[in-house]
């Protein structure tokens, strides 16, 4: 960890966004700010830069392209934050796919620091259920306050913040928020379940099988396990410790992951299981195949309840 970020964290840690998986929200964050000034951007986040400023122990951290010299070489900021940017682009599109199909209730499960609410284009008839902690909320909210963000709605669309824990009970708060169990919902979970232990991906899973009524659409990442000792030591990994002090090996729960998709089938879900290479492909951008690589583990997956 830097000295900049340990002399920062006491300061931080009252906005409710340091430490573990919080730290990664702004991490993700600074990556779509960078990924938003490239000419050839996959996602454009102008609130990004906006949370990654607002929050002392990330102040400094690049929010341009000209800010990470070595551009798309740089194994932090720009392979590992392409690799945002693309899982950003990737699951916009299937939202908004969703949507097009008649969804109208989109609940964003561990929703962070993202601004889809304000950078999507929605129908005037969605709701969007972001659901967080409510530290996260009290720190996002003051940045969008400081910005003159119209928060209640954007574009038509309503957007509605739940307080939850997503290891504990979130379901009440949720249906207390106004959510109907009973229309068709598009479900994401960004960038969350590599951080929960197996039972709780399996009850939280468990939850959204009983919540989705025909003609739901779901999305996720998923991990296929903790990596190897050699995976841990692959740039991606060392210059992120070194430079924002964040371990993400370390954050990954050791515990055998479920097979959540085989779950999903199961319970009468037609699912698709991606690579991201698949998805770098599809978009002619983002980070490729390497030996050993850092991001080979991950999977995105695609559910449908027909």
């Amino acid at each position: 960890m830097s000295v900049g970020v340990t002399e920062n964290l006491g300061a931080a840690e009252n906005l409710g966004v340091t430490g573990g998986v919080e730290r990664t929200t702004l991490l993700v964050a600074a990556a779509r700010a960078i990924e938003t000034h490239r000419p050839d951007a996959l996602v454009r986040d102008h609130y990004a830069e906006h949370f990654v400023r607002a929050a002392p122990g990330t102040a400094h951290w690049p929010v341009r392209p000209h800010d990470v010299p070595d551009g798309e070489a740089d194994p932090l900021w720009g392979r590992l934050g392409r690799y945002f940017a693309l899982r950003t682009r990737a699951f916009d599109d299937q939202l908004l796919r969703a949507v097009q199909l008649g969804a109208r209730q989109v609940v964003l499960l561990g929703a962070g620091l993202d601004a889809r609410a304000f950078r999507l284009d929605w129908p005037g008839d969605c709701t969007l259920y972001e659901v967080d902690r409510p530290e996260v909320f009290a720190f996002k909210q003051r940045v969008l306050d400081g910005l003159g963000t119209r928060t209640g709605e954007h574009r038509t669309a309503r957007r509605v913040t739940v307080e939850a824990d997503l290891r504990a009970d979130w379901a009440g708060a949720l249906t207390a928020a106004g959510f109907r169990p009973e229309h068709p919902t598009a479900w994401l979970a960004d960038g969350l379940l590599l951080h929960l232990p197996g039972t709780a991906e399996r009850e939280l899973f468990a939850v959204v099988d009983r919540f989705s009524a025909r003609g739901s659409n779901l999305a996720y990442e998923a991990g296929l396990g903790p990596d190897s000792a050699v995976v841990r030591d692959r740039p991606v990994h060392t210059a992120t410790r070194e430079r924002t002090g964040i371990d993400l090996p370390a954050l990954l729960d050791a515990a055998p992951r479920p097979d959540t998709p085989a779950d999903l089938t199961a319970r009468g879900w037609s699912t698709t299981v991606h690579t991201p290479f698949e998805f770098t492909r599809h978009y002619g951008r983002g980070p490729l195949p390497e030996p050993d690589d850092a991001l080979a583990a991950n999977r995105w997956v695609f559910a449908v309840r027909p």
